[in-house]
């Protein structure tokens, strides 16, 4: 976390990165040289003193877990700014609901700017409670405008939706390897680190199976994964 001081010099990345997995796009994104990954598999470090709040680094960042805060936006308001990849997006004054970590509503923000990306990443800024800048994490729109959940995304590594996991299950596939044959679920960087709890999930209400009873697939991830630079450079003996 930012100290107080740099907190209240204004913009600065917050980092919720807690997997230790072969991924360091956030470093090789920041224009400022502001984040470090010393090992392939280690968390970031981030130079408060260097970081800006700029956000490049959160359209990079394939888990969308930094988020910027700014508490020098205004009296009683901060700004914070979200990684978004669900549609609809919202609209600039919207007023949406605010979510803490778990999904659950502690109060109301208003958009103040939609940033899109190539990438598909958007981010949203948000003017929210200054007490609530870091605890909210994400938000819901409102009106009846709910996301599908079929169009949540399950495996980032590999871009797989929800909807998809569940076409494969509905097809007869009932075990983790069975569909990462299918649709490559599991074969990214992460090496299913994150998606494979949430298939295994799915496959456990569509079966009626306990968790416990759904064998794992087979990875094949390097003993200890390093960097291709690193492979390049060859035997230095």
């Amino acid at each position: 976390m930012p100290s107080q001081e740099r907190l209240a010099k204004g913009p600065v990345a917050v980092f919720e990165c807690m997997q230790q997995i072969p991924c360091n796009p956030c470093a090789d994104a920041c224009p400022r040289g502001a984040i470090t990954v010393q090992e392939i598999n280690d968390c970031p470090s981030l130079d408060e003193e260097l970081c800006n709040g700029c956000g490049v680094c959160m359209t990079h960042c394939p888990g969308l877990s930094i988020f910027v805060v700014d508490y020098t936006y205004g009296k009683d308001v901060a700004l914070v700014k979200i990684p978004y990849e669900f549609s609809p997006l919202p609209k600039v004054q919207e007023i949406v609901d605010a979510l803490n970590r778990q999904g659950q509503c502690v109060g109301t923000a208003e958009v103040i700017r939609v940033q899109t990306s190539p990438n598909k990443t958007n981010i949203i800024w948000l003017s929210i409670p200054q007490e609530l800048a870091m605890e909210v994490r994400s938000f819901r729109l409102r009106k009846g405008n709910i996301v599908n959940p079929n169009d949540v995304i399950i495996c980032r590594c590999e871009d797989i939706t929800l909807g998809e996991i569940r076409e494969q299950i509905a097809q007869g596939k009932h075990t983790l390897e069975e569909i990462k044959r299918a649709c490559r679920s599991g074969m990214g960087p992460c090496q299913g680190r994150t998606c494979a709890p949430l298939i295994v999930n799915e496959i456990a209400k569509a079966t009626g199976k306990p968790v416990s009873e759904i064998p794992l697939p087979k990875f094949r991830p390097s003993t200890s994964p390093v960097k291709m630079a690193s492979l390049l450079g060859g035997d230095k003996t």
